[in-house]
């Protein structure tokens, strides 16, 4: 038998140690660290740019399209493509090879076989008339559970399904940014001006009161006059997805974590969770867009309490391990008595002057089990779903290569081209993100058609 060898860790020895040790560090190694960080990530996000130092989405092919975007034969397609020479012909990027057409193309196709079309088909998505965007909030204070990755790849999907789709991103980590290629300067550029306005307006109402009763008002300092200048337009930018428009975020937001209680003790009847809600609303945000989509920071703070407020639908991404669903409990946990003391502060106030109490209400919450692997993590998912029952989405996002390649690449995994791997490769990748995807749309349409019918049941009462 050959002599083992003793484990790494009995072999050190303190000179040893020491000589490989380097000098203290102080705290500009932290700006050092800090510096090289911005320029390898700098290096990263320029190689998904085209010369002009811009992203741009790549084109969609005939096979695609027509499995995966406009319900239409490829011979059909094609038929209709020759008989109207006026829609978009597609490029093909070799001589006799097959088309590609940018996603632009592809929604304009839609709406021409939405327009000549079979009845017996749905070319195009559904949203009732004069109902308001469905806000989806992303949430969870584990990190590393797939959250921000679930949040792009829902825009994503929304946005090839023809929606029209707004980005929020409340993480002043600035991830969801960098997926869609945004910039963003400093706070101005972020959802903190909208939030401070809807303060700013509550404190004009405030200093109204006070002056009738005698009392000096509180002062608007230059933060909140220049705040209340500002629209959701202003932050609002394009991204290379012609549907997907994106409210950034960067560094400087985390000072949103401090400002916000401070105002909350200068007003104590500001209701700060409704912040980013009523901002949105004011300036026809809900109108434009179809789905907003709010991806939150890893802690229950008072962003991600503004998100979750503002939302529709929560959705909790989870691992399929004893921790992450352990910690996926306890936020359950914090969101409960957060939201429960809100409303039990707000509801002794309003039933003191006679009004109806606040009670939080979302058309649905779910967790979503989110890098599943399957050989590893079967028996738990399924015990998972005996505890959890609906609140669980069936749907587990699986963790494939197509997956892992696209997140280096600073990319979601549709704007992966397919033949960079192979047809089966990218059909595996992306089933797991168009399975969570049909869920969330399970939600929202089902959300939407139910508040049709008790917009039509309302209209008939007063009738």
């Amino acid at each position: 038998m050959p002599p083992t060898q003793p484990p790494p860790h009995l072999q050190v020895s303190p000179d040893a140690a020491l000589a490989e040790l380097g000098p203290p560090a102080g705290t500009a190694e932290f700006a050092s660290l800090a510096s090289a960080c911005a320029r390898g990530r700098a290096d990263l996000a320029a190689r998904g740019m085209d010369a002009q130092g811009t992203r741009t989405l790549r084109r969609f092919s005939t096979w695609e399209i027509t499995r995966y975007l406009i319900p239409v034969g490829q011979a059909h397609f094609r038929r209709v493509l020759k008989a109207n020479p006026d829609l978009p012909q597609g490029t093909a990027q070799v001589e006799g090879g097959s088309k590609w057409f940018t996603l632009d193309e592809v929604l304009r196709l839609r709406a021409h076989f939405a327009a000549e079309g079979s009845r017996s088909r749905t070319y195009q998505p559904w949203r009732p008339e004069g109902l308001p965007a469905k806000i989806v909030a992303v949430a969870n204070f584990k990190g590393g559970v797939g959250k921000t990755s679930t949040a792009a790849h829902l825009a994503m999907s929304a946005a090839l399904d023809g929606y029209r789709v707004l980005v929020v991103d409340l993480d002043s980590q600035g991830s969801m940014t960098s997926i869609f290629g945004g910039r963003v300067a400093d706070e101005w550029g972020t959802v903190f001006p909208l939030i401070a306005r809807q303060y700013a307006r509550h404190l004009h109402g405030e200093n109204a009161a006070r002056i009738d009763r005698g009392d000096p008002p509180v002062a608007i300092d230059d933060t909140l006059a220049e705040a209340l200048e500002m629209r959701a337009a202003d932050v609002i930018q394009r991204t290379h997805w012609p549907n997907i428009d994106l409210l950034g975020a960067q560094l400087n937001l985390y000072w949103a974590e401090f400002q916000i209680p401070v105002w909350r003790m200068q007003a104590r009847r500001w209701k700060l969770w409704e912040g980013l809600s009523d901002a949105l609303a004011a300036d026809g945000v809900l109108e434009r867009y179809d789905l907003v989509i709010l991806d939150t920071p890893p802690a229950l703070g008072y962003l991600t309490i503004n998100g979750l407020a503002a939302a529709d639908i929560v959705l909790v991404p989870t691992g399929a391990s004893f921790l992450e669903f352990d910690s996926t409990g306890r936020f359950f946990d914090m969101l409960h008595a957060t939201f429960r003391s809100i409303e039990e502060g707000e509801t002794l106030a309003a039933r003191a002057l006679g009004r109806p109490g606040l009670a939080f209400e979302w058309d649905a919450v779910r967790a979503v089990i989110t890098r599943y692997d399957a050989a590893q993590q079967a028996e738990l998912a399924a015990l998972m779903h005996g505890w959890l029952g609906p609140a669980l989405a069936p749907e587990r996002q699986g963790y494939t290569a197509l997956i892992g390649q696209a997140g280096e690449q600073l990319a979601g995994i549709y704007e992966a081209d397919y033949r960079d791997f192979n047809r089966e490769t990218y059909m595996r990748g992306r089933e797991t993100f168009d399975a969570t995807w049909a869920m969330v749309k399970t939600l929202v349409l089902g959300a939407w058609r139910r508040d049709e019918l008790a917009a039509q049941k309302r209209a008939e009462g007063v009738a």
